[in-house]
């Protein structure tokens, strides 16, 4: 078995640079991952440290069960294809092959059957005798994997290994791989930066950029559910076309509108179900993206038409790509118009320079990003959601349902945006809602429902179905109905933009440094009880310290290093993860947040802040908080470097 974990890794050269940033994923025995991205991206240095090339800076990796960080490469069982063959000139395809095996010392027959058994599976047994020079670049690449394959690895590393081919060559080589992959039956890494070989290689697929992972998901997700405007982008030939633009609910859906163009449609509410609703005023701006193919010269195709400016046309044979602007009076070039867009057709389509076409889009399709982060807007899950409602007499009225706000809600009556994140919806109350399906997010059931006319996607934990009953609308139709719950102690009520009344965090972060102290501590020695002298650590905010249970600081000292004396260290933890107690860290009180039946305290220490709920025993005359470790996520602040 040879499943990989890669828990937080982080790579970090002497000088500072992060080549990798909290690379976490786990890959299951007999997968093909490929790594792709940009050049400089970090996916190199991922699979360099993955082979026991290069150092891993924090974080853990495990193969098979057992954590490598400290093993040395050679003893790993690994095998690593590189871009330029590494074969010795002067030995043959046959010596080269079994040179590795002969430094294991195996028996002279045992590697000659290997040998023959990889040539076999290459198709390679006729030039086993050959030097690498008398070969080409296809075949001493067949000779590089061949001196992998008689290692019988748990896992093999590919390193662009077809990057210095020809494009025929390639194409063949790609296939040759993938059946290679299901003839042997193990766990294969593909680095690529070209994202066609990801495309038809890969069962899943890790896209990177400036050493941060992007998504990690199947070719078919990638294409349909890119998460940001880069992945959109960098999958799929030739890129998305992206356009600034705005959308405006009306009462007969969304108005879409891209920027400087005579683009405007009006489209079904449906299609943008996942998008929040501050997204929807006519004035955020956003990038819409479609690709070519999603564009269509028969004006009939798709309901949604419009007109756009020839600038040239491309015959490539099977297809033509037809270059136009939306911007039917521009005088940029075609090419650096912000207003361009490519345009997928059948073969032999003709059309003069300038001409006016009337074309169709399939907004089904359309990819919607925030104009600054640059994520999508419309996740196959979303975090959290922006919905109208109002407070009269201390009542809100959100989703349909109406709630008595508590103390810590009590607000002016109005108008308000109420936002919460996902977490804070659960199956069973008092929200009426219709239960509209359920679908597949990456091996998650996620049911989606409406409540008052919002749209909201909760996932299903294993097993767990929705209660729902049937409810008749009218003489003949009927539909399923289920009920929600919405915590309120997660609400955030803003007015014009502005928070009028704040939420609990779903996290608390403390910051401090992290001491070690020599204590004497009572112990039996040659059956007489004496002081010794044991190392703890700590860790100080402010003139406060709280001790870190040993295993926890051994955890520290791995990723870290002594770093973790010099660094700021930050701590994140749930609500649950930090409570009163009679002995611990000192804090002040800043607030009380009265939620009725649950009360929080906001506590301040040093220069940050935690929240913590309040037994009904507890004073808060003097306020101590205790740390709850087990569960606890543990930073280098300052190179924001994840340690436990």
């Amino acid at each position: 078995m040879a499943e990989l974990k890669l828990n937080h890794i982080y790579k970090v050269y002497p000088n500072g640079h992060k080549a990798v940033n909290d690379f976490s994923m786990e890959i299951e025995d007999k997968e093909f991952i490929v790594f792709v991205g940009p050049s400089g991206c970090g996916k190199s240095t991922t699979l360099r440290m993955i082979a026991g090339l290069e150092d891993i800076t924090a974080g853990e990796l495990i193969i098979g069960g057992e954590v490598m960080n400290y093993v040395e490469a050679k003893d790993r069982d690994i095998a690593m294809v590189f871009q330029n063959y590494a074969l010795y000139p002067h030995m043959s395809v046959y010596e080269n092959m079994a040179f590795g095996l002969r430094l294991r010392k195996l028996p002279k027959d045992e590697i000659d059957r290997k040998v023959k058994e990889a040539a076999e599976i290459l198709g390679i047994s006729e030039y086993l005798n050959k030097k690498p020079k008398e070969m080409s670049g296809g075949q001493r690449q067949r000779v590089a994997l061949g001196r992998a394959i008689v290692r019988e690895p748990k896992v093999f590393l590919l390193d662009e290994p077809l990057s210095n081919l020809d494009a025929k060559l390639r194409t063949a080589m790609r296939a040759e791989i993938s059946k290679l992959h299901k003839k042997l039956k193990t766990t294969f890494i593909y680095v690529t930066h070209d994202q066609v070989e990801a495309m038809t290689m890969g069962t899943r697929i890790v896209v990177m950029k400036d050493g941060f992972i992007q998504q990690i998901d199947s070719p078919s997700n990638l294409y349909n559910y890119p998460c940001n405007k880069f992945v959109a982008g960098f999958i799929g030939t030739p890129q998305m076309n992206f356009y600034n633009a705005k959308l405006e609910k009306t009462d007969s859906g969304i108005r879409v509108a891209f920027d400087d163009t005579n683009v405007d449609f009006s489209a079904p509410l449906k299609y943008f179900s996942k998008v929040d609703e501050i997204y929807l005023d006519g004035k955020r701006p956003i990038i819409a993206g479609i690709r070519s193919e999603h564009v269509s010269v028969d004006s009939k195709l798709y309901p949604f038409k419009t007109k756009c400016r020839v600038s040239y046309v491309e015959d490539l044979g099977v297809e033509s790509q037809i270059y136009a602007d939306f911007a039917l009076n521009a005088e940029d070039a075609v090419i650096e118009s912000p207003t361009k867009i490519i345009i997928k057709s059948p073969p032999g389509i003709k059309y003069e320079p300038d001409e006016i076409i009337d074309i169709s889009i399939d907004l089904k399709n359309m990819h919607l990003f925030d104009a600054e982060t640059e994520n999508t807007i419309a996740p196959r899950l979303p975090e959290s959601y922006g919905v109208n409602g109002t407070v009269k007499n201390n009542v809100l009225k959100v989703l349909g349902t109406e709630f008595a706000l508590p103390a810590a809600l009590s607000c002016e009556d109005g108008e308000y945006e109420v936002r919460f994140p996902r977490q804070a919806l659960s199956f069973g109350g008092s929200i009426s809602a219709v239960y509209c399906g359920e679908e597949d997010v990456n091996g998650v059931k996620v049911a989606e429902v409406n409540a008052g006319g919002k749209s909201l996607f909760l996932p299903l934990s294993e097993g767990e179905a929705v209660e729902k009953t049937v409810k008749r609308k009218g003489k003949t139709a009927s539909v399923e109905v289920c009920t929600l719950s919405l915590d309120l102690k997660y609400v955030s009520l803003l007015k014009d933009g502005e928070t009028v009344r704040t939420a609990m965090p779903l996290c608390n972060s403390l910051v401090g440094k992290v001491v070690k102290k020599k204590i004497a501590v009572a112990r039996e020695v040659n059956g007489k009880m004496k002081n010794v002298k044991e190392l703890r650590y700590y860790l100080t905010v402010g003139e406060e310290t709280a001790e870190i249970p040993e295993h926890i600081a051994e955890k520290m000292l791995k990723s870290g290093g002594k770093n973790i004396f010099r660094d700021l260290t930050e701590l994140r933890l749930g609500l649950d993860g930090i409570k009163l107690s009679q002995s611990g860290i000192t804090a002040n009180v800043e607030r009380i947040a009265d939620y009725g039946k649950d009360k929080f305290v906001e506590c301040s220490i040093a220069t940050g802040k935690v929240f913590a709920q309040i037994p009904s025993d507890c004073p808060l005359d003097a306020v101590k908080i205790e740390i709850i470790w087990d569960g606890v996520s543990i930073y280098d602040k300052d190179f924001d470097i994840r340690l436990v």
